[in-house]
């Protein structure tokens, strides 16, 4: 006797989850019309007889989420993770957690194997850096054509439709940059550790706008782009030789830390002589020497936010459901790394 085929069987031979086909077979709005077509042929070429308490079975939620992480050493993500787990908790889900380690393969092995084969009921994630830079989402496209919904966070694709939260990194860096003017600075060097990625170019916007509405001329050479942290002291060395620098923004705390270290190698004073700002405010920010003032992105909040907007669209049974974005505001957190702001009584005040 032939053996009849199986939802795994057919889940396996078309690469998609047991849970696809199960919908697929239900005619689920859920799934892509061209994966139901597909689906939906396979099982009638092979004589597919469903076994109704299994289908039944298979189009229960399984409560459990999928959270793609590129690394929990990171204090931003970790902190993140904490606000995913403690909505997931309070609303009867659990996780699987995964960490990329920023590698777009291991990414990709990885939502295929818990879409495949854990029964995920949707995915958070913040997609590796060399995800971004191939510029390659179809995974994505995928997975979400195989109806299980995505909630991106803070590195997020636009090309793709999804729910997803986000900061508003141009804002940030605004903001921070206007504190710094605010405080006297004049000469104010921009150090970006992240140039080729969405996030990094909208702080530089942030920063070029802030000294543009303060009349303040744009200089290249005081923009820097270094990646790689073992040269972080060395660049920085040798912008603080060429130019005459008061203040700092800088795109994460490390590169800020070092920057302060470097300038106190030259004698400089921290704030007195040069402020400095860094973004995430993590555990360095608050134990370095002085204090480092950062932009917060308030990545526990985004967590929290991006596990609800997953849950919700879980459960709703809405197939005109639209995606949307969230915002996150930043709040720059001031410590001893920058000067108090200058009280203006009249125009012979204001610093030049």
């Amino acid at each position: 006797m032939k053996k009849k085929i199986t939802l795994k069987d057919i889940a396996n031979e078309l690469g998609v989850s047991i849970s696809t086909v199960s919908k697929a077979l239900n005619d689920s709005f859920e799934i892509s019309i061209e994966t139901k077509k597909r689906i939906q042929d396979y099982a009638k070429l092979h004589n597919f007889k469903p076994n109704t308490l299994a289908v039944g079975l298979q189009t229960q939620r399984s409560k459990t989420l999928g959270i793609i992480i590129p690394n929990m050493l990171n204090h931003f993500f970790a902190m993140a993770f904490s606000g995913i787990e403690k909505v997931a908790n309070q609303r009867g889900y659990k996780i699987i957690t995964c960490i990329t380690n920023d590698s777009y393969q291991k990414e990709l092995e990885t939502m295929d194997l818990l879409a495949n084969g854990s029964d995920i009921d949707g995915f958070i994630l913040s997609m590796s850096k060399e995800t971004e830079k191939k510029n390659d989402f179809q995974h994505f496209k995928n997975i979400i054509d195989d109806g299980i919904p995505i909630v991106m966070f803070d590195r997020a694709a636009e090309e793709i439709k999804c729910d997803k939260v986000i900061v508003n990194d141009e804002e940030g860096a605004f903001h921070a940059v206007n504190h710094l003017i605010n405080s006297g600075c004049r000469n104010i060097a921009f150090i970006s550790t992240m140039p080729d990625y969405a996030i990094g170019k909208l702080r530089k916007q942030g920063y070029i706008r802030a000294l543009k509405n303060a009349s303040i001329k744009v200089d290249e050479e005081m923009m820097i782009e270094v990646e790689d942290s073992k040269k972080f002291e060395e660049v920085i060395g040798k912008l603080f030789t060429k130019k005459k620098i008061d203040g700092v923004l800088t795109t994460n705390e490390l590169s800020a830390i070092s920057t302060m270290k470097v300038a106190q190698k030259k004698g400089l004073a921290i704030p007195k002589d040069i402020s400095v700002i860094g973004f995430s405010n993590g555990i360095l920010s608050r134990h370095s020497n002085p204090k480092l003032t950062t932009v917060s992105q308030h990545a526990e909040i985004m967590g929290e936010t991006a596990t609800h907007m997953l849950i919700d669209a879980i459960e709703k049974n809405n197939p005109t459901y639209e995606s949307v974005t969230k915002v996150i505001k930043t709040t720059l957190i001031e410590r001893e790394s920058t000067k108090k702001l200058v009280k203006i009584k009249n125009s012979s005040d204001i610093p030049v």
